[in-house]
Formats: C-alpha cells, sequence, structure tokens
C-alpha cells in the first residue's frame, strides 16, 4: 500500500490498463492458437474420410484392399496404415502385417471408433499406437456394420501441418504495445485533469473562488471536466434553489396552519351566534308556557330561520373542508354547464320575480366540461345568490365571452350598488364580510365566494372580482374543459 500510495494517478491507471491488456492478449492468443489447431485438424481429417469413403467401395472384400496397398502404393500417402473393424472393435483387417489379427487387441475403446460409431466419423490428434508403438492421427467412419480408420504417423511434417500460425503472435504484440502506448499518452492527459480538478474540489469545498483552476484543455477531457465544474456550478445553485423553495414551502405551512386556526376560530364565532340565538328563544319559551300564541309564532319562525342559517353554515364548512383536504378524490364526469346554469336560474326564479330582477344569459347550448356537477352548480348559485341578496340590481348578466381548445372564459355580473375598490381583494376569504350586520340579517354564511373561488380552482381555472363599467359589480373567471 505504501508503494501504491507513491504512485501518481495517472501511473496507477496505466498499470491497470496494461495489466487488463496483457490478460486480453494471453487468453485471446491461447484461444486463437486452440481454434487454428483445430481448424487444420478437421481440414485434415476432412482429407482422412474421403480416403476412409474411398475403402468403403471395396467391403467386404479386404483382399481387394490388400492388393491396392501391395501393388499400388504409390496412390497410397506416405505412411498411411489403414484398419477395418466390426461395430464390436474387433479387427478384420490392417495394413499391418508384422503381427496376426488374432493377436490385435479390441478396438471398442478408441476414442475415434467410439465417435464413428455415435456421430458416423471421428478423429484424435495424438495417441501411441500398442501395435507399431507409433503415435498417429487416427480417422475413423463407419459404415453400417463396418469402421474404416486411417491413421496418418504424427510426424514432423504433419506437426507442421497442424502447427499454429507462429506469425500471429509479433503481431499481436506488436499491436498490444502500440496500444501501451497511446494508453500511456491518454492515461498522462487524464492525470492532468485529474489534479486540476482535485485542486478544484479543495477549492470548491473550502469555499475559495475557483479562478486558480483555470481553462481545461479543448479536447474530449477538457470537455468532461469542464462539463463536471458547469455541473457543480448547477448542482450549486439547484442546492441553492432547493434550500430557497424549502423556505417556501414551510412558509406555505405555516400560513397554512395560522389559516386553519383562524378558520376555526371563524367557525367557532359563526356557530355561537345562530346557537345562542335559538337557545335564547327556546329558554325565554320555556320559561313563559302562557306566552300569547302570536309571540310564540314569531319565536319558533325566529328559531327556524336560524336553524337553516346554521345547517346552511355546515354544510358550506363541509364543502370547503372536502375541496381542501380531498379534492383528488372528488368525482368528476361530463357535463353540460348551459344546462347546470339554466337549472340555477330556474331554482331561483321565484327570488327573482319577488324582487323584479331580469336576467341576461348569453351562452351557447352546449358546452361540455369534465367536473363535478355539484361543485361547478355552488359556483354559479353562490353568484346568483349573492347578487339577488345584496347587489340591489335590477338585472344580473351572464356571458360566455371567449372560449379556446382548453377553457371556457365567463363574466358574470349585475348592475347593482357594487362594493368600494379596498374590499375587491378580500372577498374570496372566509368569513369575509363587506357589510356584517346586513349579511347576517340576510342569512348569508360568509362562505359563498370562498366556496366559488376553491371550486373554480379545482377545475382549472382563475377568478376575479371587478366594478362594472355600467355599475355594479362583476366577476370574470375561467373553467378548464378537461
Amino acid at each position: 500500500m505504501a508503494f501504491r500510495s507513491k504512485l501518481s494517478f495517472h501511473v496507477r491507471l496505466f498499470l491497470t490498463l496494461l495489466s487488463l491488456l496483457a490478460l486480453f492478449l494471453i487468453c485471446f492468443l491461447l484461444f486463437q492458437f486452440k481454434r487454428e489447431k483445430t481448424y487444420k485438424a478437421d481440414r485434415f481429417n476432412a482429407e482422412l474420410q474421403v480416403l476412409n469413403t474411398r475403402f468403403i467401395h471395396y467391403l467386404p472384400d479386404t483382399t481387394v484392399l490388400d492388393s491396392l496397398f501391395f501393388f499400388h502404393p504409390e496412390q497410397m500417402p506416405d505412411g498411411l496404415r489403414l484398419t477395418v473393424m466390426d461395430t464390436l472393435g474387433r479387427v478384420l483387417f490392417d495394413t499391418e502385417k508384422s503381427k496376426p489379427l488374432e493377436s490385435f487387441s479390441n478396438h471398442a475403446d478408441r476414442p475415434e471408433f467410439v465417435d464413428a460409431l455415435v456421430y458416423g466419423s471421428g478423429y484424435t490428434i495424438r495417441r501411441l499406437s500398442a501395435t507399431t508403438n507409433r503415435e498417429y492421427f487416427y480417422s475413423a467412419t463407419r459404415s453400417g456394420r463396418f469402421v474404416v480408420r486411417s491413421a496418418m504417423p504424427y510426424s514432423v511434417t504433419l506437426k507442421e501441418i497442424l502447427r499454429a500460425d507462429r506469425l500471429f503472435f509479433p503481431v499481436m504484440t506488436g499491436m498490444a504495445l502500440l496500444i501501451s502506448c497511446l494508453a500511456l499518452f491518454l492515461t498522462r492527459r487524464l492525470g492532468h485533469n485529474i489534479n486540476r480538478l482535485k485542486k478544484f474540489a479543495l477549492l470548491a469545498d473550502k469555499g475559495e473562488p475557483l479562478d486558480g483552476v483555470g481553462p481545461f484543455p479543448k479536447d474530449e477531457l477538457g470537455e468532461i471536466s469542464n462539463h463536471i465544474i458547469q455541473l457543480y456550478s448547477r448542482l450549486k445553485q439547484t442546492k441553492e434553489a432547493l434550500e430557497s423553495e424549502h423556505r417556501v414551502v414551510l412558509h406555505q405551512k405555516m400560513e397554512q396552519t395560522r389559516l386553519k386556526k383562524q378558520l376555526t376560530q371563524n367557525i367557532n364565532h359563526e356557530l355561537k351566534t345562530p346557537v345562542s340565538i335559538i337557545l335564547g328563544y327556546l329558554e325565554t319559551l320555556h320559561n313563559n308556557p302562557r306566552m300569547d300564541q302570536e309571540r310564540q309564532r314569531i319565536f319558533m319562525e325566529n328559531c327556524f330561520r336560524q336553524t337553516n342559517r346554521l345547517s346552511q353554515l355546515l354544510n358550506d364548512i363541509s364543502t370547503i373542508t372536502r375541496m381542501d383536504e380531498a379534492s383528488e378524490i372528488i368525482e368528476k364526469t361530463e357535463v353540460n354547464l348551459s344546462d347546470i346554469i339554466h337549472d340555477v336560474f330556474a331554482d331561483v326564479a321565484k327570488n327573482l320575480l319577488e324582487k323584479n330582477i331580469q336576467t341576461e344569459i348569453r351562452i351557447p347550448s352546449q358546452m361540455p366540461v369534465q367536473g363535478n356537477q355539484g361543485l361547478l352548480q355552488s359556483v354559479f348559485r353562490n353568484l346568483t345568490d349573492n347578487a339577488i341578496a345584496y347587489s340591489g340590481c335590477h338585472t344580473i348578466f351572464v356571458s360566455l365571452t371567449t372560449t379556446d381548445n382548453e377553457h371556457y372564459s365567463f363574466v358574470f355580473g349585475d348592475d347593482g350598488v357594487g362594493i368600494e375598490a379596498h374590499h375587491l381583494p378580500r372577498i374570496f376569504e372566509r368569513f369575509y364580510r363587506v357589510d356584517t350586520g346586513r349579511s347576517r340579517r340576510q342569512g348569508g354564511t360568509g362562505l359563498g365566494l370562498s366556496i366559488v373561488r376553491n371550486a373554480v380552482i379545482l377545475h382549472g381555472g382563475t377568478i376575479c372580482a371587478a366594478t362594472r363599467s355600467g355599475g355594479g359589480l362583476e366577476f370574470i373567471f375561467t373553467l378548464r374543459k378537461k
């Protein structure tokens, strides 16, 4: 380890690459030599297989084979030995006449004989003959009940035939040396850039200026190094952005906590008012059983009105909570906004008639949208109820101003008294009232416009309020089609 630590990075990298190259070269040479030797052996075996096929034509008359080798030896390769066996491994003919056939051992265990029985042919590159005490290259071929085997002495000539090409080794060695020189050059350049990157890392870790690192060479390694520095700068910026985002999220959570606390306090206050009124009336009725009928009727009507207000308040709180905490599970279907708007005005037709309020509705008959029918209905119902109750108007206007592939844009307005400009930014806040006393007398909960805003946002839109040019108040909002 001490020796390794003294070596520079590029030297250690070069030695590693050199070791891998040497290992690859050795494995490749061994594979290539074996492959080339096998190829040459297969080719030599094919030549002997041709001779075996020629000899098979003379079987089962082995006397023809005898005469062929005796009278025409010039037609045979030098040193060729021929053996004929049956499928049990018994020798039926052999050109080696130094021993009688009865003295030949059974050849059933010879590798080339076994392969010939199984595959039809087989060979053995080098094996010592028990008969002649010489090494041969054996090639056997099966034909029916006979196995013909040719054998060539494993001589110097045959060794040369089967030997792999030795020119391959120096060529590969030369290529390895060339690659080693190239690797040395590249590792030196890489080591130089790595040292500069180390310097960059040390400066970055200490928070010091990076001017001392300097630009890298305009090559592949230099580009990689420059990209690393750029990546570091981007990561640093991303870290700062994430920290800033974390602070924003933390602030939002604190703001949400504050708003929830404020909402709880407002709900508590709003619930106490009708409950206290109902309790007061009921207590008076209970303590005065002989109260006249007319006064009892007035008290009961007041209790009924406050009970309705309390029920409406609880329904609005439930709607607000559902949109805040479970908006992703609110069911959305294909609905027609035109039908929803006309249904809302049909429901309040009696109230409009009592207050002599006209309506101007300019919308097409078909406005399909993917949304929640109840929440979309609450948007137009709350805006309509507010206009009827508080605006003192003579006409309510509803119109589709623009439409595109994604959104519908609406204007909902009235020609009433309107509200002062400083109230406009806050009218969508929960429990915010322009005129507290008047709103409570009219039975409002202070949540209607908050429900409108949340429902519009839930349907991918935006909403704002403004003073109408002809007098009164108007709401400009969009709804996403899908």
